[in-house]
């Protein structure tokens, strides 16, 4: 790959010295192995057709005015058997991506899912150095033309999906499980980034995981609400060695099978973000614990809006002290809602740099409709799990039905409105 240095500035930790980032992406989730019942895979750039029509949505991409965009690897495509690589897809479009539209990628190199030959994904034994192989064949092959990476997006989610909910692999259903994935999805990020950083010295790490605002009205069930809220922060935490005997959380792994040699690993071979990155959605991103009918405890969402924003922003940055950006956010709904999400919440990251919070980046994803995650499991068509958040829809042809035409909405220049408007300066 041609050489060059980073598009963007290398983040500081000194606000002042911080230029702000906006950016987009387009929806990546990437499990290969097929359902075991349904025999469908789950890759939305082959739903979305992304995978033929890269150089129109890297158009789009470039048309927004923004710097960059986070960018996902299909692992399972670009190493389809251990040890054996090929880039043939991902050279033109990082070529395109970079030296045509002067977009740098913050590279997803993990957005959910193992390639099928990692027999039991995250709890192989091997996951960890498999990973980071990955990680160091991407980088040594890409040195000087891609620099900013994110190792895995949403530890905890991945855990949760994984490990807890059962849907993909290795099918976990317990509490047990869920820490068992989360552990190794942390050390694998640990490892990658090590991977990374040993071929490419400028390299800007970007740890992203998924938001969550737990609140309760029930006194009985504050302990439980906090443990959940502190879950939200366990990936990042073991990732950057927070994990110690007085960690709300070191009791907890291991009463649910994780060794205290694993979590101590973490303490003497953690690695530090150069942004800590935070994924939030009004329609998701705010849980209440409560009691069911039967006693037991319920987590039901509730919708909010800006000012769950607000406070998980502050909250990330005040737990980790360091720059912190919204690698994630977006509403479903008309575009009148999506563009009032765009305005409102802008217009949030402008008041928190005036408090000081160093906020230092904005991502609005995803770039077009994506394909929600039940259709795996499911046998309907692929046109009933179109989720529509997106600043351009997906829509079949009308000429040719198995076609996916992208249809801007009014969010297209609404977004492109705010990355033209300068941000509030930040304020030590």
């Amino acid at each position: 790959m041609s050489g060059r240095h980073s598009i963007l500035a290398l983040p500081s930790t000194a606000p002042d010295a911080t230029d702000f980032l906006w950016a987009t992406g387009i929806e990546d989730t990437f499990i290969s192995r097929p359902d075991p019942r349904t025999k469908r895979i789950l890759d939305e750039y082959a739903l979305t057709q992304h995978y033929t029509h890269w150089k129109e949505d890297l158009e789009l991409i470039a048309s927004l005015g923004v710097p960059a965009t986070r960018y996902g690897i299909p692992w399972y495509r670009v190493e389809p058997r251990a040890g054996e690589f090929d880039w043939s897809w991902t050279d033109p479009v990082l070529e395109t991506l970079v030296n045509t539209h002067g977009v740098e990628p913050i590279i997803d190199l993990m957005h959910y899912g193992t390639p099928e030959w990692l027999a039991g994904s995250f709890q192989n034994p091997d996951y960890p150095a498999r990973v980071a192989e990955y990680a160091r064949a991407f980088a040594r092959h890409y040195q000087g033309l891609c620099y900013w990476y994110t190792p895995l997006n949403e530890p905890r989610v991945n855990a949760w999906y994984a490990g807890r909910l059962g849907w993909w692999p290795p099918y976990g259903h317990s509490w047990k499980s869920f820490a068992a994935v989360l552990v190794a999805a942390a050390r694998g990020i640990v490892e990658t980034q090590r991977a990374v950083a040993q071929v490419e010295p400028e390299a800007v790490f970007v740890h992203v995981d998924a938001t969550d605002l737990y609140k309760t009205a029930d006194a009985t069930l504050v302990e439980e609400t906090t443990l959940r809220q502190e879950l939200v922060f366990c990936a990042l935490d073991l990732v950057q060695g927070k994990v110690e005997d007085a960690h709300p959380l070191h009791g907890w792994l291991r009463t649910h099978g994780i060794p205290v040699e694993t979590l101590d690993w973490f303490l003497h071979n953690n690695v530090r973000p150069d942004i800590i990155g935070y994924n939030m959605y009004p329609m998701y991103s705010e849980k209440h614990v409560r009691r069911g009918k039967g006693g037991g405890i319920e987590v039901k969402i509730k919708k909010c809006w800006v000012e769950t924003f607000v406070e998980l922003t502050r909250m990330y940055a005040r737990r980790y002290g360091l720059p912190v950006m919204c690698t994630e956010t977006a509403s479903n709904g008309p575009p009148a809602r999506r563009i009032r999400w765009i305005e409102d919440t802008v217009q949030a990251v402008n008041n928190l740099r005036a408090e000081g919070v160093p906020v230092v980046g904005y991502t609005y994803w995803p770039l077009f409709s994506l394909v929600a995650w039940p259709y795996q499991r499911s046998h309907l068509p692929l046109e009933n799990y179109l989720i529509d958040m997106g600043l351009w829809n997906l829509r079949p042809d009308p000429q040719d039905a198995s076609k996916l035409r992208r249809i801007p909405t009014q969010a297209v220049e609404a977004y492109r409105r705010v990355v033209r408007e300068p941000v509030e300066k930040l304020r030590g």
